[in-house]
């Protein structure tokens, strides 16, 4: 098929990527002319494992193309794809500005019959108000379909080629059977291909990402419980995941969620609610509790080197939102930093990837390391942030020969308190109560 991307920003980019992968002819649009030419190089805008080689492999097989002219795109065009961003307003509602700029803009360059994809999340309502804008720019017969994305950052090619569902939300039959030929090589071992209304398919991206909020902040609720009475929330986590109605993913506590989706979306959805006078309760207390959970780590900072940090040098381990990604948006690092330098300690902070994503936010107030252990010589302790693999088996013995003091602050529980028994460390984890003060 031949395909239009509108937008190569993380969603975009991956789409477009993957159905040229699949034999399909796809031009990737984009307004950012410098984006398209570093593209057009070779030069890959974000880190995601894999990508950087799919889109080398594509381009060089002519099956993927970079333009900042969207009119000449469409007219080559039988499907057009809208992923470009729907950031958050003020009022935490879902900006569907550059939304509406791209379907007037498909609607004016169509020169016969089209499927307009909505891949952007959007808020119930979007397919109507898209298939108004276009048939108000067109006299050619056009069909909105809504196709949400749930691709996770760090393995957004394996969820794209092997994706758990495909959502198709249309009430056209002819658009629902081309969208079936589209995703067929990604759902021959049979994951299921759902079609159903674009309302419910809008929604149903929603509805996913804020149930896995909702499992991540109850567990970060429940290890705050856990250190109070005295209980180890790694345990009571691998109890409940044992029960096959709750299952053991998103169970693990930590320092709270952060990235593009899940904090833009939990307040979409409650603001959605809003608007049909409707209070999502449980969702108002899924933010809540992550916002107070980015302050756990600090709090146990404080508590254990008092108010005042001046003279206090804390290194950190990954900036990142997540590991195998460089995003920073809504990264619990910057709210724990943020207080370690408000208190008047300074920073020092290793990534493997985000240290230009995090410089671009946090300037020179911190000093930047590419390599971990250099983050940590003369530091007072370390605070690990974010679970890259690499942070997994440190050597401890080289961490204690750095650090003034020899305390760790394991903001993802990936060292545990019989671990560091061997290497005389003071341990705070998440969920438990204290420290684990151990000796040789």
């Amino acid at each position: 098929m031949k395909i239009t991307v509108v937008g190569t920003g993380y969603v975009g980019l991956v789409t477009g990527t993957c159905f040229a992968e699949s034999g399909n002819q796809v031009i990737c649009v984009d307004n950012d002319h410098q984006k398209v030419e570093d593209l057009q190089a070779g030069k890959i805008p974000i880190y995601e494992p894999g990508l950087e080689e799919l889109v080398e492999r594509n381009v060089k097989g002519g099956r993927l193309h970079f333009t900042t002219d969207l009119a000449s795109a469409v007219s080559e065009s039988e499907i057009s794809f809208i992923a470009v961003g729907t950031p958050q307003s003020d009022d935490g509602s879902c900006d569907l500005t550059a939304v509406k700029i791209v379907a007037a803009e498909i609607g004016a360059a169509m020169i016969g019959p089209q499927i307009v994809v909505n891949q952007s999340t959007v808020p119930v309502g979007t397919a109507d108000l898209v298939t108004t804008i276009l048939k108000s720019n067109t006299e050619f017969q056009v069909e909105v379909v809504s196709n949400p994305e749930f691709l996770k950052e760090g393995a957004a090619i394996d969820d794209f080629m092997k994706p758990d569902r495909v959502v198709i939300g249309t009430n056209s039959i002819e658009a629902s059977e081309k969208m079936k030929d589209l995703y067929a090589p990604f759902v021959r071992t049979g994951k299921p291909l759902m079609v159903m209304d674009p309302p419910s398919a809008e929604l149903t991206k929603y509805a996913s990402n804020a149930m896995l909020a909702t499992k991540i902040s109850f567990m970060n609720e429940l290890s705050r419980l856990s250190e109070r009475v005295g209980a180890d929330i790694s345990k009571v986590r691998q109890g409940m995941g044992a029960d096959s109605r709750i299952g053991q993913h998103f169970l693990f506590p930590g320092v709270g969620y952060g990235g593009s989706c899940f904090p833009k979306d939990i307040k979409a959805l409650s603001h959605l609610g809003k608007e049909n006078e409707l209070q999502l309760e449980i969702l108002a207390a899924v933010d809540s509790v992550n916002d107070s959970q980015k302050k756990v780590l600090s709090e146990k900072v404080v508590r254990r080197f008092g108010d005042d940090l001046s003279g206090h040098c804390f290194g950190i381990w990954g900036l990142a939102f997540k590991p195998k990604t460089d995003d920073m948006r809504e990264a619990p690092s910057i709210v724990i930093i943020e207080e370690l330098l408000r208190r008047g300690a300074t920073v020092r902070a290793h990534d493997p990837e985000a240290i230009e994503t995090t410089r671009d936010i946090l300037g020179d107030r911190i000093e930047y390391c590419t390599d971990p252990y250099k983050a940590l010589d003369g530091a007072t302790a370390l605070l690990l942030v974010t679970e890259w693999n690499e942070y997994r088996r440190p050597d401890f013995d080289q961490i204690r020969s750095l650090l003034k003091e020899q305390v760790l602050f394991d903001g993802r529980n990936i060292w545990s308190a019989d671990l560091s028994e061997k290497h005389d460390f003071e341990y705070y984890g998440i969920g438990m109560r204290g420290s684990r003060n151990v000796q040789k």
